[in-house]
């Protein structure tokens, strides 16, 4: 088969648009634009569930400006403005698009005495489409090839995980290979009930991190319920999600057999009220539900079911075998470029001893277009997460912990205190973002650790449909360990990548 005619057939069906959004938790700078267009917006958008249900509202679809420049031609558009492949009925009744993801990351970590080679190579695709306009769905899946910095290399080997991407094999004498994939299906059943059923993840709050729900973990499979009333004031969703502990789920394997892990199911439910256009409160109860039995089988009660928020906080306190966490937050918007917003998370209080152990709190505030310059961000924000807080109650590794995949559902880096610093800056299609964290870390009850995160990159944006850019950035960790008597773990990872930027990777812990 002759190619050109294939390739002349694609450019003729890509016509010129804004980029259209990806509903997957987007990379944290990516969505900036999005953020800031929403932010903008004086009615009853709910902006702290994510993914965004497209259906409620278009300002969702917002990503970034096209800009004028390389709309000269086909080709041009092709390379960088749309989407690789974009197909539309004549009608419009039906719509596909197509773009690939991949990262070529190579680097050195200056620090490491070992001169370790370093490099990422991630190839996959990512595609979007609508039938009608009642139905969205979404699919994903990459394949990755890494050689990581001490310190991820350490926690891939502890947790048995690379962060966020699921498990991994050896790969070529100290790298690993790891794939993973997420997609769903959108249905909108009614102009105010939405149902979604898919297999990703989800993060609530208008932070960098969220004590309640993050994107910091594994992809799970999940069916989720959305509501609105009152012409969009309040938001309703429930989430029925199944989740994995990384032990056995029997105390015997079969000969021939793949292995399987232990189940456990999850329910979160949230409550979004926008009390005015300025104010936001927001209401969560997570249920993290009895393991799997000896033949993982799930042996769930009908309140598994139950879509009321606090129903089993009610039946079964904060401190059951079924786990129950609950949190609150409010975002308050100061002005059209600038938002506070707070979170606080309870879990187990009904021992008077653990007072203070079991319970977390965020501050936090945005700036749009700060100091009167366009498309200049900054973030501040504030985490602190007690000793005892996301913790099974029955205190065993086959556990009903707020854990996935043996990684954080919530706060991802662990139990402690932490300050974090965003700074964006874009130019056209040039950009500069910075990001800092400080952590304090409680290792046990005696022991704790600081650690320091700097990541920086400049780049430019060659594509803004998918995200693909050009970068050159320096990741800078450091990490004391108190009452140990162990030398500063330290990174200095310098690396240049071309890469599709559309979902977060949680390196900074």
């Amino acid at each position: 088969m002759k190619l050109k005619p294939l390739i002349f057939f694609f450019v003729l069906i890509i016509h010129s648009i804004k980029a259209q959004y990806y509903n997957l938790p987007n990379d944290y700078f990516f969505s900036l634009f999005t953020e800031k267009k929403l932010a903008e917006i004086n009615n009853n958008i709910h902006t702290n569930l994510k993914p965004y249900i497209p259906f409620f509202s278009k300002k969702y679809l917002y990503v970034t400006d096209s800009h004028s420049l390389y709309k000269n031609s086909a080709l041009s558009k092709f390379i960088f403005l749309n989407h690789a492949i974009k197909i539309e009925s004549p009608t419009e009744k039906f719509k596909l698009q197509l773009d690939p993801i991949l990262n070529l990351e190579i680097g050195k970590d200056f620090a490491d005495t070992l001169n370790n080679k370093l490099y990422t190579n991630t190839r996959g695709f990512i595609g979007s489409g609508q039938v009608g306009d009642k139905v969205y769905f979404e699919s994903m899946f990459v394949e990755n090839q890494s050689f990581f910095p001490n310190y991820i290399n350490s926690s891939a080997k502890l947790n048995l995980v690379i962060p966020g991407q699921g498990r991994w094999k050896s790969f070529n004498g100290g790298g690993y290979d790891y794939a993973f994939s997420s997609g769903f299906v959108s249905i909108q059943a009614s102009k105010n009930f939405n149902i979604q059923f898919g297999h990703g993840k989800h993060k609530i709050g208008a932070g960098y991190r969220s004590l309640l729900l993050s994107d910091n973990s594994f992809n799970y499979p999940y069916a989720r319920f959305t509501q609105q009333w009152f012409k969009g004031k309040i938001q309703y969703t429930t989430i029925y999600a199944v989740l994995m502990n990384l032990v056995p789920a029997s105390l015997i394997q079969l000969p021939n057999t793949e292995r399987l892990f232990q189940k456990k199911a999850a329910s979160f439910h949230y409550l979004s009220l926008n009390i005015t256009k300025s104010i936001n409160l927001g209401f969560f109860q997570g249920t993290m539900w009895q393991v799997g039995d000896k033949k993982n089988q799930q042996n769930l009660s009908w309140q598994y079911f139950n879509p009321i928020i606090y129903s089993n906080l009610a039946a079964y306190n904060l401190n059951h075998t079924n786990n129950v966490l609950i949190g609150s937050e409010i975002k308050i918007k100061l002005s059209n470029k600038l938002n506070t917003y707070s979170q606080i998370m309870l879990d187990d209080l009904s021992d008077t001893s653990k007072i203070g152990k079991s319970w977390g709190y965020q501050l936090g505030l945005t700036y749009f277009d700060a100091l009167g310059i366009n498309n200049l961000f900054f973030q501040i924000e504030y985490n602190a997460v007690m000793g005892s807080s996301y913790k099974s109650p029955t205190n065993i590794v086959s556990d009903q912990s707020f854990t996935h995949y043996n990684q954080p559902l919530a706060f991802s880096p662990g139990i402690g205190t932490e300050l974090v610093a965003l700074s964006d800056y874009r130019w056209k299609r040039f950009f500069l973002n910075m990001k800092y964290n400080y952590l304090i870390k409680e290792i046990d009850l005696k022991n704790k650790s600081n650690t320091t995160n700097f990541n920086a990159k400049i780049g430019y944006l060659i594509n803004p449909s998918y995200n693909l850019s050009f970068s050159i950035g320096i990741n800078y960790h450091s990490q004391n360990f108190y009452n140990f008597g162990l030398l500063n773990n330290q990174t200095n990872y310098v690396y240049f990548s071309l890469k599709t930027n559309l979902y977060n990777q949680y390196y900074d812990f």
